[in-house]
């Protein structure tokens, strides 16, 4: 599609893709800050794991700031606790009190657009997208880094991270919206050092099947933003939380600048 020759059209309906990366995910934060700020209100979000996190309390009606403030005062340990390793290192469930608290709609259908929530069903060795149920347990099980964490059960089947399959969501929404936009937060660091363990190796081998299964999906997007600006930043590292949205924010100005989408609302 040329955005550009469709410029006049107020009727084209929006779709917001967003990628899994962990703590990488505040650059949605900062992105959904400059789509707002544009007036580009999305008719249709999809989120794989972290992307899942911010399309939820985006569509339950949460501005960007607030979303800042919810994890203002978290660490990796409020979200998370240690587990025998038995399927995973780390049980989800404070995770799963976090988002009931932070999110105030229990279930996906109830969210003020629609949302879909991605992962993947190991059970039946395919992609899972939820459109209806509890928000946590679905966010729970987009979330949840094979090896890393433990599965999420849901209605007897076995999820984890919708990275393993589909880490940008494109697919699910590209024929329910006019203009897709992408947003990858898993840049992916050539030559970046190896330091061997059980969860490096785990985590990279997740990487990797990650920045290869986005290919197709980065190809259905009409405009895509690619947060190559930080890839230096750890996948668990909530301390920047605000460096890294603020990235997130200034990338998107610059593609929608070039894209002639920019127009802020704050102008005078």
């Amino acid at each position: 599609m040329d955005i550009n020759s469709n410029m006049g059209n107020d009727k084209r309906t929006f779709g917001i893709a967003l990628s899994g990366g962990g703590a990488r995910g505040f650059a949605h934060i900062g992105v959904l800050k400059a789509l707002d700020e544009c007036g580009i209100r999305p008719s249709v979000i999809a989120g794989v794991s972290a992307g899942s996190v911010v399309a939820c309390m985006y569509a339950a009606g949460l501005s960007t700031d607030e979303m800042m403030k919810v994890f203002a005062d978290k660490t990796f340990n409020d979200l998370a606790e240690l587990s025998v390793p038995k399927d995973g290192f780390f049980k989800l469930n404070k995770f799963i009190k976090f988002l009931r608290k932070a999110i105030p709609i229990e279930n996906i259908e109830n969210l003020k657009l629609p949302t879909y929530i991605c992962a993947t069903d190991i059970d039946h060795c395919s992609a899972a997208v939820f459109s209806s149920g509890a928000i946590a347990e679905r966010v729970a099980a987009s979330c949840s880094i094979p090896i890393v964490f433990t599965p999420m059960i849901i209605n007897g089947s076995h999820y984890v991270d919708g990275g393993v399959l589909h880490n940008l969501p494109a697919w699910v929404i590209r024929d329910k919206c006019d203009v897709l936009i992408g947003v990858n937060v898993s840049p992916f660091i050539h030559g970046e050092k190896f330091k061997p363990s059980i969860l490096e190796i785990a985590h990279r081998s997740y990487k990797l099947m990650s920045r290869n299964n986005m290919e197709a999906d980065m190809a259905m997007c009409d405009i895509l933003i690619q947060m190559d600006s930080i890839a230096n930043h750890k996948v668990f590292g909530i301390k920047a939380m605000w460096e890294i949205a603020e990235k997130g924010y200034e990338q998107a100005i610059t593609i929608l600048k070039n894209k002639n989408l920019y127009k802020s609302q704050n102008k005078q």
